[in-house]
């Protein structure tokens, strides 16, 4: 049974390898036995995974997985074998995602409903629940509230926007590129405006002010910012995203501003202005839930929803995105499957951030 691992060079430079596993050990007491029908391809965070003193010689690959429960431990309550479930494994996870059949705590584990593919289920688990945490916990959307959300038709964008609509804002987005701008008209409900930022000669700020009436906008999700001037960064990204003055000129009285870019650096004159508004700004990590045991309690409530007496406070975050799947709230930007063999020449692409929808691997 092979599984897919990556190695780090001391260039930094990532190497993906299958290899042979042995046969699982026996189950734990709170593990769950999985055969891996689907797992979701997503960028590995090398850097956070070296603050975390989590490097290895090969480090496991894939942790957004669907499949259907092999075995159970004597102490798991909320699974039987033959429940198809659906979790993100883990950072210390032992087990590679994309392997045939894994051994996962049940605690990251909710069940998948019958009408939701594997597919869907693996793809869209992980970008369900950083839009949640984006939305719901860090800027407390709410219906009429003006939102921005760059790149809107990335994998990630195109789940935020249907969160937003969902709970009734009005939504702004921005695309990358004329394919991108088309694809964002044809979404229902539709949006407020598509901004094409793709040559360069559109101001974003300017846009969102005329479009809110001068009052600018709520909560803006964005997936990186400049902190320089044009000079000073790769054309690329100087002509596809933002600057930080924009963003802070564009927030309202009150306004969230949730950012992506973890070297956020903010000047006193930046701060000020932002104090004048009364405005916020959240960093958005995903694997805050992970990395927090305090916090576990949240993710298993996005992951679980309402189970309140009965599932531990961290068996909340998951079953939210999933239910969200299941009534079609979210409709997952996917790729066309593929499969297992062609795992690791998939992964160096999604490791470079070369693609655009979610790939899913279908065992």
């Amino acid at each position: 049974m092979k599984g897919l691992y990556f190695q780090q060079s001391s260039t930094n430079e990532v190497t993906f390898v299958f290899q042979e596993r042995e046969n699982l050990p026996e189950i734990e007491d709170d593990f769950v036995k999985l055969q891996v029908k689907a797992c979701a391809l997503s960028q590995i965070n090398t850097k956070l995974l070296a603050e975390m003193k989590m490097e290895k010689d090969f480090f496991p690959v894939g942790r957004e997985i669907a499949g259907i429960v092999l075995d159970v431990g004597s102490k798991v309550s909320f699974f039987q074998p033959d429940d198809e479930v659906v979790g993100i494994l883990p950072l210390d996870s032992k087990d590679p995602g994309l392997c045939e059949v894994i051994s996962v705590h049940e605690h990251y584990l909710v069940h998948k409903p019958e009408k939701v593919t594997w597919t869907e289920a693996a793809g869209a688990i992980r970008d369900g629940l950083r839009a949640y945490t984006a939305l719901h916990y860090l800027s407390h959307l709410s219906s009429g509230k003006s939102v921005l959300i760059m790149d809107g038709a990335s994998a990630f964008g195109t789940i935020a926007i249907q969160l937003a609509h969902h709970r009734g804002a009005r939504v702004i987005s921005t695309a990358c590129s004329l394919e991108d701008k088309q694809y964002l008209e044809r979404l229902r409900p539709p949006l407020a405006r598509v901004i094409d930022v793709s040559n360069g000669k559109v101001h974003v700020a300017e846009s969102c002010l005329e479009e809110t009436g001068g009052l600018g906008v709520d909560i803006v999700l964005d997936a990186g910012v400049r902190l320089y001037s044009k000079d000073d960064e790769p054309a690329v990204k100087s002509q596809l995203l933002p600057h930080k003055h924009d963003i802070i000129t564009l927030l309202s009285v009150g306004g969230h501003w949730v950012t992506t870019e973890e070297n956020l650096q903010l000047d006193p004159p930046d701060s000020h202005c932002l104090f004048l508004k009364g405005a916020t700004v959240a960093f958005l990590n995903d694997e805050v839930w992970n990395l927090s045991n305090g916090q576990q309690g949240k993710y298993l409530y996005i992951l679980f929803f309402y189970w309140r007496d009965f599932l531990p406070r961290n068996l909340r975050i998951l079953k939210d995105v999933v239910q969200k799947l299941s009534a079609g709230v979210f409709r997952p930007q996917l790729d066309e499957p593929i499969p297992l063999y062609e795992a690791k020449v998939s992964m160096e692409v999604v490791q470079k951030n070369q693609r655009r929808k979610k790939q899913v691997v279908l065992f």
